[in-house]
């Protein structure tokens, strides 16, 4: 039975410490800095008060929140040299981290419906998603994201035996874990696989990639080119971002658990808690004409 782990971190030489933290400081500042920018136009620019701009708020509080749980122990390490962790805490570390993925999944799934609504039913897109709908959508979405993941919290808590505390990782991960255990891990990982294959890829992909075979389809059906790229260019940032993030969980959830996986494991785990969350208010401020031009009036260009 063990009382507290101990994170090896991304690297364990002792020179690379110093370079490692200012390398995730950075990033930890580069993904405040964006998604702050982000909600503070939202919040700030009545042009953006809009159903799609309210659940990109959420997806920044989200990578934000995420990145914090994920990040924040690397700090630690390099500074203190600390790599225990609390049982409880490395537990409640897999909660939140788990939860605020799928979140984010979440979250993306209500957006390509929004875009559905305002790319196949313009006319009435104010009309099907207004205050009542989005708050409903949103609401939904934190609850079932918080709810989801308790099983598998509830499941990896009750087990008593472990080979050793030694975590190969840089944040408490299920995997790893499961892989340290004596116990019967079975009904965990198979929970694991098939959530991830069913809920989050025939189920809620299903539904992106359904709600962008209509988009698609009416954007075929525009006659003129310049309305066609316009319509496109209205989703392309979501779409990105729905690329990006499900290349990442694929990556890193998707994949046969082996001892040999460990180094591939944190190199996933890294760039989905650290270069994701920097990306997406990158592609949101760079592919968006609303978020631009919001940008240059508060800055008054």
């Amino acid at each position: 039975m063990v009382t507290f782990f101990i994170l090896q971190g991304i690297s364990d030489d002792p020179e690379l410490q110093i370079p490692i933290f200012f390398l995730v400081l950075l990033i930890y500042m580069l993904t405040l800095g964006g998604n702050m920018t982000i909600l503070l136009l939202v919040c700030l620019d009545h042009h953006l008060h809009t159903p799609m701009y309210f659940f990109l708020v959420n997806l920044s509080i989200i990578d934000m929140s995420s990145m914090a749980v994920a990040l924040h122990k690397i700090l630690l390490i390099c500074l203190t040299g600390i790599h225990s962790i609390s049982h409880i805490s490395c537990m409640a570390q897999i909660y939140f981290l788990g939860s605020f993925i799928s979140n984010e999944s979440l979250f993306i799934t209500a957006m390509s419906y929004d875009r559905y609504i305002a790319i196949c039913n313009p006319l009435r897109y104010t009309v099907i998603m207004n205050h009542k709908v989005f708050g409903l959508l949103s609401t939904v979405c934190w609850i079932l994201g918080f709810i989801e993941i308790i099983p598998h919290t509830v499941l990896l808590t009750g087990y008593s035996c472990y080979t050793s505390n030694v975590i190969n990782h840089f944040f408490c991960d299920p995997m790893p874990i499961m892989q340290l255990s004596c116990s019967d891990t079975s009904i965990l990982q198979t929970l694991i696989h098939v959530e991830g294959a069913f809920l989050q890829g025939f189920g809620l992909l299903f539904l992106i990639v359904l709600s962008y075979v209509f988009i698609i389809s009416t954007i075929l059906k525009i006659r003129t080119s310049n309305g066609r790229r316009k319509a496109f260019y209205t989703c392309s940032s979501h779409l990105t971002v729905v690329i990006l993030v499900y290349t990442a969980l694929g990556l890193q959830y998707l994949r046969p658990m082996t001892v040999d996986s460990f180094e591939y494991n944190k190199l996933v785990s890294l760039f989905n808690t650290a270069i994701v969350p920097v990306l997406n208010p990158i592609i949101y401020s760079l592919k968006n004409e609303d978020v631009k031009a919001a940008l240059k009036r508060r800055l008054h260009f």
